[in-house]
Parts: structure tokens; sequence; C-alpha cells
């Protein structure tokens, strides 16, 4: 039995934590602190779940003076009835017998098979093993045991770079390849497994993550939850649109060009970019390919809080990935609720050097304009890269591309399997003209890239030292067609390349984190973007000024009803 504080009378005194829907106080049920995952949830689930007395009640009463007397919560995270709990809603009710993990489970298999023939974003499920870790975590709620924050709770894979043993994974559909079974589980996703997440399965991907939308040979194309007929983005689609079409509350996805910003803009989900080494990665055979460019990993969520809560659940160094980081003690969790009164938002609009339809600025600007009446200061400015958008695409093409022409290598060297050689025709044709200018760069032509992108991460970190943060939208337009790389056009003017659409890929080679937080709907009623970007490390600001986005103009409302 878990032991409890008692008060002088002997009366006990359990601290309490505050229900995430109704504001009600109730015993709190603290999580238990595995070797991988106590770096800071200890301190961070305590504070956050303060008695709702004393100095903790001062400071809501502070917020929201006139609601002294009833449910004291903010009003975005009042559930509406077509939106399925988010995952700290869902890890609460678990934690206090509101709900179970089985049902919660098999409600999730039942959400896939609803939506998921429509919308392909699953390729892989694991029903079977998924339904007995659920039953294992009821078993230890009934002989209460202490459990972790994410207790219970359903989250997926995306089928590219996050994977757990025993279940396939193909590179992004890769067909020449087929299925690999991994005999071990990745770092994040084993974080997640102690921190009591349930894995179901994993999400579509294009081939090598190398698209802004998710078509690949064995599986097709993701569809977009608001109109199936249109992209989900890439290259973590499939992770977006299962995110976006309520049928899990968290997947997972990585970022090399805009891989999570894209499609969370394209599916008017939540999807944060980390400062690279935030979250580790410890993939071989190189454990020193993601820098150039810089390569992140996180998730897909439908809220703010829900990204906060997996950070602070993936974040941190690991032995075995030299480029990671410790998480220097940030609380993301408590970033989310953070007033933004001083903070300063620099905004642009094109960054100087992309087209981008009128349409989607004027919404963007109506981010803002709600930054500006949750207290924060921001100024329009036109941001100088010092670079055109060709010079900008070349530095980041001679990086992409010689790195994917060294996996290509190393899949030849390591597992015998030479793709350009013997399986050149199974592969789409943008793979095999990226590995074949890959292959032609020089050692010297490598190094220039990175003094071009050096010219990038000044000019950028000039605006961050004036500014806390810089706004821009995500994409240049509404999601375009499934199936399509890039839109035909911006504004009328004829797109020569898919990057030019994105205005992600620049911060992957300058390394700041960045978010994509659903902006609005487009007059055809499909989702546009506003990408929030914070100096190195400064996740907790981006979380704050997204967290005040979403409490002033909240999106829940926006995603499609469940039938």
């Amino acid at each position: 039995m878990r032991e409890v504080q008692t008060l002088s009378g002997g009366v006990p005194a359990r601290k309490r934590e505050r229900d995430p829907r109704t504001g009600a106080s109730v015993p709190l049920y603290l999580p238990s602190m595995n070797p991988v995952n106590a770096r800071k949830l200890s301190h961070m689930w305590i504070e956050r779940l303060l008695p709702l007395s004393g100095a903790a009640t001062g400071h809501i009463e502070h917020r929201y003076p006139h609601r002294r007397n009833v449910n004291i919560i903010p009003s975005h995270r009042r559930r509406m009835a077509n939106v399925t709990r988010s995952a700290v809603e869902l890890a609460f009710d678990i934690r206090h017998g509101r709900r179970s993990p089985v049902e919660e489970t098999d409600k999730t298999f039942d959400r896939i098979g609803q939506r998921n023939d429509e919308l392909n974003a699953f390729v892989h499920l694991r029903e079977d093993a998924a339904r007995e870790e659920a039953a294992d975590a009821e078993r230890a709620l009934d002989d209460g045991e202490p459990v972790g924050p994410l207790h219970g709770v359903p989250v997926a894979l995306k089928d590219l770079d996050s994977h757990v043993e025993g279940m396939p994974y193909t590179l992004g559909g890769v067909a020449p390849i087929g299925e690999l079974l991994p005999d071990a589980t990745s770092v994040i996703v084993q974080r997640l497994q102690d921190a009591g997440a349930i894995v179901v399965g994993s999400t579509n991907s294009p081939e090598f993550g190398a698209s802004g939308d998710t078509t690949n040979p064995m599986f097709g194309s993701t569809g977009n939850p608001f109109d199936s007929s249109k992209t989900a983005g890439g290259s973590s689609g499939g992770s977006a649109s299962a995110v976006g079409s309520q049928m899990i509350p968290i997947a997972l996805g990585s970022d090399v060009a805009g891989s999570l910003r894209i499609p969370a803009s394209a599916c008017g989900v939540y999807g944060l970019k980390p400062t690279p080494g935030t979250v580790p990665n410890a993939s071989l055979p190189d454990l020193f390919r993601d820098v150039a460019p810089f390569v992140s990993y996180g998730g897909l969520t439908r809220t703010v809080e829900d990204t906060a809560l997996l950070l602070a659940t993936i974040a941190g160094e690991h032995s075995r990935d030299p480029l990671s980081v410790p998480d220097g003690g940030i609380d993301y969790l408590n970033a989310v609720e953070r007033p933004i009164d001083e903070l300063s938002i620099a905004f642009s609009s094109d960054l100087g050097v992309f087209e981008v339809e009128s349409a989607v600025v004027d919404i963007v600007e109506g981010v803002a304009d709600t930054l500006t009446a949750a207290g924060a200061t921001v100024e329009p400015i036109d941001v100088e890269l010092g670079l055109s958008l060709e010079v900008l695409l070349r530095s980041y093409d001679t990086l992409i591309e010689s790195s994917m022409a060294s996996s290509f290598e190393s899949l030849k060297r390591g597992m015998n399997i030479d793709l350009m050689a013997d399986h050149r025709d199974e592969l789409s044709p943008h793979i095999v003209e990226y590995v074949e200018r890959g292959r032609e760069y020089s050692a010297v032509e490598y190094h220039q890239a990175n003094v071009l992108r050096s010219r990038a991460y000044e000019s950028i970190a000039d605006v961050l030292d004036e500014y806390d943060l810089l706004l821009t939208p995500t994409l240049a337009t509404p999601p375009f067609e499934k199936g399509e790389r890039a839109p035909g056009a911006i504004d009328g003017t004829p797109v020569s390349t898919d990057k030019e659409a994105f205005l992600t890929w620049p911060f992957n080679l300058t390394g700041h984190p960045a978010a994509s937080l659903p902006a609005g709907l487009s007059s055809e009623g499909l989702p546009i973007g506003a990408q929030l970007v914070g100096s190195r490390f400064a996740e907790d600001t981006v979380l704050a000024a997204s967290g005040a986005v979403e409490r002033r103009r909240p999106w829940a409302d926006n995603y499609p009803p469940l039938s």
C-alpha cells in the first residue's frame, strides 16, 4: 500500500491533483519513476498537480477571478462531444479508475477499423500484444501498483525511425526491402513504454521519409482527415492523419525538412520539432547522421498539453546517442499555462524568400492578433536571410542528398542490398534522383553547404536575439492533392520544387525549435497552420505561446466528427 502523509491528528492528507476537464480536486496518484524517465517527471508532476488550496488556489483564482466558484478550467479543455479525450485526460481517468486500459485499447482499434480504410494512416497493428499489455496495465491498477504518467494510453509509432521489438517496419514502405523485424526497441519508444504507454501500431510514411506527401509503393497514399482526397503532408503524414481523425491521441514522428510540422499543418494538429539532441535517437549504423541537416524527433497531438507530456517523457540525454543533450530541467507541462505578457514576437509572412498565398497569410495574421490579445508584443519584420531561395535550397539539397546516398551505401554494406543496382525501378523517381546527385557531391561541396547554412543560422539568431519568438505560416498553401509532392502553383505562380511550398526546412538547417499549430480553416474547410520558432532549447517558450493561442482560439471543434 502506498504511504500517505498524515496530519497531526493522524488523519490521512494525500496530495491532490486537478481533474483536467472539470477542475475538481482529487487525490493525487503519483507515477512510478522508472530509471529511464525519472529525470524530471517526479518534481514536474508533484509541482503541477498541487493541492487546490493555499498557494495553488490563489494562483488559479488570480487567473480566473470571475470563475471562483465554478469549474476552474480553461475553456479549451472542455471536451466537445465530437472529440475523443486527450492523452492527459485519458491518463488521468485511467489512473483514477474512471476508464479501463483494456476498454480504451479496444476502442482505439475500433476507431482504427472505422477510419483507416478511408485514410490509410496505419500500416501495421499489434492487436494481440497491445491487448495483453492493456490487461497487464489494468492488473497493475487493480493491485495498487504505482504507474507512469502515460499508463494505459494508446500511442502509435512512425514506420520509419521508431520501432518496437517484434513489430515489422519498412523504412517508409521501401518495397525492395520489405518488412524488417527489429530485435530491439527504439530509445524513445522504450521511454514511452516505461511511462506506461501502449503501442498499438505504426503509421504510414513516404520512402525514407523523403517527401512532404505520404505516399509509397508498398502502402500507397495517406489521406487527410478533413478531406481524404487531399494530402496528409509528410513525412509523418500517417501519424498526423491518425491523430487528426481521432484514431489515437499521440503518434510519433520525426522532422528533417518539416516532417512533423508539414503534416501538423495539413491535418490541423499540433507538432513540435524540438531542438536537435533534445530527444535522443541512438540509431546505428551512423550515430552522427542527424546534423546535416538537423533531424529532430517528437510527435503529433491534438492539444499542446499532450505534446508537453510527450516531450517530458521522451526528452533527455542517452548514453548511446552522442548528439543527445541533458534536459535542462525544463518543466514542459507548466510552460503550457505560462502567461506570455512579456513575450516579444516577430512576424514574417514569407521569411523574405517564399511565395505564400494571401489567404494563408490572412489566417496566420489572425494568430498574431490572438497572441497580441494574450499580452504578447507582436511586430511585423522583414527577415534578411542573406541568401536567395535558390542558394538556400542548394545548401539543403547538398546535405540531404549526400545523407541519402550514404544511407543507401550503408544498406549495401550492412545488409547486402544494392537498391540502385538491383531495384532502381522499384523506387520512386525522386528517390533515385536524390541518390544519384548525392553520390556526385565532393567533400568540399558538402562543407561549403554548411558554410551557407551558417549564414542562415546567423540571420535567424539575429531575429531571436531581439525577439523571443518568430511567427510564420507553416505552409504556403492549404493541403494539396493526395499523391502529389507539392501544389502545382502558389497564388498562380508555378512551383518548380516541392520545398518552395514549405516554410519549414530552413529551421532544419539552423536547428531552432519550431512548432506548427492549427491557425484556422481555409474557405474549403482545410486546415492552415502557423509556425512558431524559438531560440535553441527554448521549447518552453514555444509551448507557452502555443498554449495561449489554444486557450483563446481553441481548435477542438474543427475536427471531423466521429461516426
